[in-house]
């Protein structure tokens, strides 16, 4: 049985590799970006991570027959309001990357207590077809915000973010335990069990 091809709207290699490893046993094939003629990005103009979501998910199922998965995720930490939150992929401005987005959440938790330095990483997945949404998965991991950088594993805020549960940083694990511990680890299970369980469909709404 030949696998169930899936889009993800993402231009990110990292996560587009995770999905790929994630979802390759449960039968589904991951293409990204590139299986649009039109690669226009779809704006994440939502106040919430459930609404961008939807926005490049049902954004992208318009141009293309297949199903369209999109997630939106972020790091919320608690001494900060939540931030970086939705802007997560966007914190500090246009044209810095993943270490200088982490190096300021240390900046400006510089003197914070490690048990106030409570956080957490936050998935919503949206599954659309013909710019509908058919499915809403989530997953959350929590965790605290070290004070230095710790691994050279991951993505994003991996190498800050610390799991007591394993004593070490998301920087710091393999794809594989990550996979099993994650926000989006958890996000991606659910999707699964809902197409095994039929209470999503990935034909056409």
């Amino acid at each position: 049985m030949s696998p169930t091809r899936i889009v993800l709207a993402t231009g990110n290699p990292g996560k587009l590799a995770e999905f790929a490893t994630a979802l390759e046993p449960a039968g589904f094939e991951v293409v990204g970006l590139d299986a649009f003629d039109d690669r226009t990005e779809v704006e994440e103009t939502g106040e919430t991570f459930e609404a961008n979501a939807r926005l490049k998910a049902e954004g992208f199922s318009t141009r293309t027959d297949l199903p369209v998965l999109a997630d939106d995720s972020g790091l919320e930490v608690d001494a900060l309001g939540g931030e970086p939150g939705v802007r997560s992929a966007r914190y500090g401005g246009p044209g810095i990357d993943d270490r200088k987005r982490y190096e300021l959440v240390l900046e400006r938790l510089a003197g914070v207590a490690s048990e106030q330095r409570t956080a957490r990483f936050r998935c919503v997945l949206a599954l659309a077809r013909a710019g509908q949404t058919v499915g809403i998965f989530e997953g959350v991991v929590e965790g605290r915000i070290t004070e230095e950088p710790r691994g050279e594993g991951g993505f994003g805020y991996d190498p800050v973010f610390f799991h007591d549960g394993i004593d070490r940083t998301f920087g710091e694990i393999g794809r594989k335990e990550k996979e099993a511990l994650s926000h989006r680890g958890q996000a991606i299970r659910r999707f699964v069990e809902a197409v095994r369980q039929g209470s999503v469909e990935l034909g056409a709404p």
